[in-house]
């Protein structure tokens, strides 16, 4: 008999940093501090519609009717948990992951290939971010599509073809800020669709001309990167079906940190480059300038 089958939105969310937790605090302290912030994020569940599915250690996974639902859940959960107070003054952070589609539920448990790609894509995700995939994307109505963004398409496990991952601004600093830390990009004419790079007084362009720009401390590199980091061909940026990519090739990856202060890692990935910021090759330090490429991307009106 086959079983019953909904489309629903999943999210799973956990805690991060709990086996630093157990070794920091003590066994006992580590579990009640944990079992709050899942009580914490449990909380939301049940104002956006959502269902609990199970707590498995310092996870959560449960299901809403809607992407719209979920999502707004998920920004929830972050604020409930960034403005909790925690005992001795710890601080608890969380990543969620969010997809939709076809779910079984049964037996108090959720299965399916849907269920699958959200854990995946939790998995991408770290402190303090949401994560997304294109289904939810496409079902959120404009205002809450103005607060997610395309940044990356990763190859996850078990699928034939890349997924087009999504990062969600929660916070609502983030809207507000336009930079925290990275130094502002050169005042140099950026023409529309054209990526622009700049490194120590370097300036390149990546556009539908010069469709590929090289990174690292080899010679042979368009931008020589003076860092040890970094390795000799560390990463690329390049112009592809109408939008800007960067490319790691390394072995201690690339960091991207963008104008919200959002800080991406790649490692062997790839992702699209939106707006401006700064990437630091082989190490996620954004204090020492003259190892940062800055970019600042000009879209098409």
């Amino acid at each position: 008999m086959l079983k019953p089958v909904k489309k629903l939105a999943v999210l799973i969310a956990d805690i991060c940093g709990s086996t630093a937790l157990y070794e920091n605090i003590g066994d006992g302290p580590a579990r009640q501090l944990i079992e709050k912030g899942i009580a914490t994020m449990v909380g939301e569940i049940a104002a956006y519609q959502g269902l609990l599915i199970n707590t498995i250690g310092d996870q959560i996974l449960c299901t809403f009717p809607h992407p719209e639902a979920a999502l707004q859940a998920a920004c929830a959960m972050q604020n409930a948990v960034k403005n909790s107070k925690f005992e001795e003054g710890h601080v608890l952070q969380i990543r969620i992951g969010l997809h939709y589609g076809d779910v079984i539920l049964e037996n108090n448990a959720a299965f399916g290939d849907t269920v699958n790609v959200t854990a995946r894509v939790a998995a991408i995700a770290r402190a303090n971010q949401i994560m997304t995939t294109k289904a939810v994307f496409a079902a959120l109505p404009p205002d809450l599509k103005e607060k997610t963004h395309q940044f990356m398409s990763a190859d996850l496990k078990g699928k034939l073809n890349p997924y087009d991952i999504f990062l969600v601004v929660w916070e609502q600093d983030d809207l507000l800020t336009t930079c925290f830390n990275i130094p502002a990009p050169r005042r140099t004419q950026v023409n529309k669709d054209e990526l622009a790079l700049f490194y120590c007084g370097q300036f390149v362009r990546v556009n539908n001309e010069r469709k590929m720009v090289t990174m690292g401390r080899g010679d042979n590199c368009d931008i020589i990167v003076h860092n040890n980091y970094a390795s000799r061909q560390h990463v690329h940026c390049e112009w592809r079906f109408g939008k800007f990519f960067i490319v790691d090739h390394s072995i201690n990856g690339t960091y991207i940190r963008f104008s919200d202060n959002t800080v991406i890692s790649l490692i062997r990935q790839e992702m699209i480059l939106q707006g401006s910021g700064a990437i630091s090759l082989g190490h996620d330090n954004f204090d020492i300038s003259t190892e940062l490429v800055e970019f600042l991307i000009n879209p098409s009106a």
